[in-house]
């Protein structure tokens, strides 16, 4: 052979064994990616293993890689500190192992807070410390519904006030959603005849786009992991417990080093009769386990609750509509579990000829406001009937409710509300009083409709923060939360004791309101 083709044909091999990375610098909290060839013979979902662990400065952090077909496989890291990384790979195969390399991270771009994490408690926050409230919606299977469908509703995300989305990575079967997705997530041949040991990475490459277009819209992906919608159709419902632990681990290596993923184990949990409660339990392990930057995770229920108090679970997810009709139930939650209480389902907006999805828009955004005072927060859902059978709740496409708007409101609402989080301020006996006392109070009257409200705030707080006191002085804003509208009530009100329990006003006021229902009052205190 001639040296300059027997250089060349060495080159290729070089290029061939060595890894790649996507970039040598990556923002914090994007992903750094590690390409490497290996095996493409055999089972590599099965028979392969690979790993790398980045270094910095002390702080090792491990990454379990995945094979992505065609002899490729990547690791991928999200890393939480700039500065100079290093990594080196491990695998049970002679080509992946004893790699090396070096990155660089650079801070965060702008609308890059990092992962939501729990803070306060009972509240959220971005890791950077920005205040995170989630305003939620569900949308099952809407990223396995085509090219075309799917840009709709990203188009109808962008312009929403949603900044999560509940959605499943496996198909839905269920009523007004019976199409079957242009993809399978295992090799084989539809509908039963499957593969469990063999992925079929082009149906995950596909979810990994839409989680990152979902990113750019700084939206949180809340990612349901199982679900019963299938009752055998598939059978991704009733797989063996090797192949749902295998499941477990490979999606925890693909989407983890994203980082506006939640992890949610179920949805409806209960509801999966082939599934005992013992195997929610391995799963919670497993994820929590082979996800190194310990994203949220949850578990969604239909009639049984799941026990919130493990430590894997993070936050707690409910499906309860009634728990959202009075303040002081939803407050229950907060105490039980002393974790962030998020109700995911409350019933859906809609005019479906089921309860669950037949709610009113206003309905919906009364539920919302009386978990927002509870210091909890609540999910939206739309399922109007459509000739084309494309409900939102399940497809996407185009909003066609009115709560949309007012939870658009709700949010600004919230954005201008302390970074903290709201808090009952009196659980006890009067719920409607949400806020960080005594410098915010947010005071929901629901669907009372007065014609005046005597100004009044509870001593001492039955929550966060400290009583009132004489002397302290507040501004007024009466909130119509149906109409959209803020007025701001002239003057200002300064506090007297009224008895062991209030603070009013020291020359007895009251707020003129227009005897309408939904109307509430922010309160903020006025420091000079």
């Amino acid at each position: 052979m001639k040296p300059a083709r027997l250089f060349g044909t060495l080159w290729l091999v070089l290029m061939a064994i060595l890894p790649t990375a996507l970039a040598d610098t990556v923002e914090q909290w994007g992903v750094y990616e590690i390409k490497l060839t290996g095996p493409a013979t055999g089972n590599p979902f099965a028979e392969v293993q690979v790993s790398a662990q980045f270094t910095q400065a002390g702080t090792t952090v491990e990454a379990k890689g995945f094979y992505d077909g065609n002899g490729v496989y990547r690791v991928r890291f999200m890393p939480g500190n700039t500065g100079d990384w290093g990594w080196q790979t491990r695998s049970n195969a002679r080509e992946l192992d004893g790699r090396q390399g070096t990155f660089s991270v650079a801070p965060a771009g702008p609308g890059n807070h990092g992962p939501v994490r729990v803070a306060h408690t009972y509240h959220f926050a971005y890791a950077d410390g920005t205040a995170y409230k989630p305003i939620g919606t569900t949308c099952y299977a809407w990223a396995l519904q085509g090219p075309e469908l799917e840009a709709e509703t990203l188009a109808t995300l962008a312009i929403s006030p949603f900044n999560k989305i509940r959605m499943c990575v496996f198909p839905k079967r269920y009523d007004w959603n019976t199409n079957e997705p242009p993809l399978y997530p295992y090799a084989g041949m539809p509908t039963t005849n499957w593969d469990f040991t063999r992925f079929n990475p082009a149906y995950f490459q596909h979810l990994e786009q839409r989680i990152m277009d979902l990113q750019k819209l700084g939206i949180e992906a809340d990612v349901i992991l199982f679900h019963p919608y299938d009752g055998g159709h598939w059978g991704f419902d009733r797989m063996p417990a090797a192949a749902d632990d295998q499941y477990l681990q490979y999606v925890t290596a693909r989407f983890a080093a994203y980082h506006n993923i939640w992890w949610s184990l179920a949805n409806e949990w209960d509801y999966m009769k082939e599934k005992k409660e013992s195997d929610f339990l391995r799963f919670g392990e497993i994820v929590a386990a082979s996800d190194p930057y310990h994203h949220l995770l949850s578990i969604h229920n239909a009639a049984l609750m799941f026990n919130h108090t493990l430590p894997f679970i993070t936050h707690v997810s409910i499906q309860n509509g009634s728990a959202v009709e009075d303040a002081g139930r939803a407050e229950l939650f907060r105490d039980v579990y002393r974790k962030p209480v998020v109700f995911d389902e409350v019933k859906y907006e809609g005019d479906l000829p089921r309860r669950w999805g037949n709610l009113s828009p206003e309905e919906l955004v009364f539920r919302f406001w009386e978990g927002t005072v509870a210091g909890t927060y609540v999910g939206h859902g739309e399922t109007y009937l459509s000739p084309d059978n494309i409900l939102w709740w399940s497809k996407g496409g185009v909003l066609k409710g009115q709560s949309p708007a007012r939870l658009a409101f709700l949010k600004r609402v919230l954005d201008d509300s302390p970074a903290e989080g709201i808090d009952p301020t009196d659980k006890w006996q009067n719920p409607e009083y949400g806020g960080r006392a005594p410098n915010y109070y947010l005071v929901y009257l629901g669907k009372a409709a007065p014609k005046s409200w005597r100004f009044l705030l509870p001593k001492p707080p039955m929550g966060a923060g400290q009583p009132p006191a004489e002397g302290m002085r507040f501004a007024v804003e009466v909130l119509d939360t149906w109409n959209m509208t803020v007025t701001p009530v002239s003057g200002f009100f300064t506090l007297h004791k009224t008895d062991n329990y209030f603070y009013g006003d020291k020359d007895g006021r009251a707020i003129e309101l227009p005897g309408r229902p939904y109307m509430a009052l922010r309160i903020k205190r006025v420091i000079e």
